[in-house]
């Protein structure tokens, strides 16, 4: 494991205001500058990790560089399709290198767009309630990992800090935005997402599901791809040799913390109303492991 300690709070950056600290981001505007004027910001990735809408400790060592080597792979990948709003990567602190992209600044639109591959999570839950998942209704018979074809578009609700995103329909989407803009949303997040599961699959690996965020520019009004993209945070993503339809796949993303706080091992259960425990070193470990498998296999390089 890396020997580096875990970078989980905001640090003091000279010539930068911080503004927002998010689950694992914080969000930073040139000094003096107002947050709702700002035409360029900092993101900058931390080493924490969040489940459940719990933030958990310790930090994963690494994670914040990981996802942003991830996010800047998929960003490269889609450009042709959708634009991003990453302007450097190399032209940031010293202190936050390797972990910080200079970005445009953006007015986010207020939704989570959530592209589904494979049933699992809350989509499967939603299925086997109700038959339907985001307002498609779905066969009868489907179960855990099975495959969707063509992929669907889930949206839900963009939740503050210790809230909860609701999972809702694209009609109910529409009502919120209006059918123009839910309609182009729809068809980038599938047109991405069919993309990427391209892709993932010629590295031997599932894409089940993504969740995108888009926002406008302040200088145009282009929409555009925000926040990280396709990375083990936002994304389920399960080795394609280990797939058996009927059972959860081992994944290369944030599910085995997920797994391990609602097994008996963590001693702590969802509705206790009790923060989580602290993730043993062992956790941290191999969660740690899943995303530089994730990162090498994704990216063909060493991390």
């Amino acid at each position: 494991m890396s020997t580096t300690a875990p970078l989980v709070e905001a640090p003091q950056l000279t010539g930068w205001d911080h503004i927002v600290s998010g689950k694992v981001r914080e969000l930073y505007v040139p000094a003096g500058v107002a947050p709702s004027a700002a035409q360029e910001v900092l993101v900058v990735a931390t080493d924490r990790i969040s489940a459940f809408d719990h933030s958990l400790q310790p930090g994963i060592p690494d994670k914040g560089r990981l996802l942003t080597g991830i996010s800047l792979f998929w960003f490269s990948q889609l450009e042709e399709l959708v634009p991003h709003h990453v302007l450097s990567a190399t032209d940031v602190p010293e202190a936050v290198a390797g972990r910080a992209l200079r970005c445009r600044g953006l007015d986010m639109v207020e939704l989570e767009c959530i592209a589904r591959g494979h049933l699992t999570g809350s989509g499967l839950a939603d299925y086997r309630a109700g038959g339907s998942v985001g307002g498609h209704v779905l066969p009868s018979g489907l179960g855990e990992a099975s495959r969707l074809e063509p992929a669907i578009f889930t949206p839900s609700t963009k939740a503050g800090p210790g809230e909860h995103d609701e999972n809702i329909t694209v009609a109910q989407a529409r009502e919120l935005l209006g059918e123009e803009l839910t309609d182009e949303l729809e068809s980038l997040t599938l047109a991405v997402f069919e993309k990427a599961r391209r892709v993932a699959a010629e590295r031997g690996i599932i894409l089940a599901y993504t969740k995108l965020e888009f926002g406008r520019s302040r200088t145009d009004g282009t929409l555009m791809l925000g926040d990280e993209v396709l990375t083990p945070d936002s994304s389920r993503f399960w080795d394609a040799d280990s797939l058996v339809p009927g059972r959860t796949p081992p994944s290369l993303d944030k599910q085995y913390v997920r797994d391990w706080l609602i097994s008996p091992a963590s001693g702590w259960s969802k509705g206790s109303g009790t923060p989580p425990p602290a993730l043993p070193a062992e956790v941290v470990e191999q969660t740690r492991a899943r995303y530089v498998e994730a990162y090498e296999r994704l990216t063909g390089e060493s991390f």
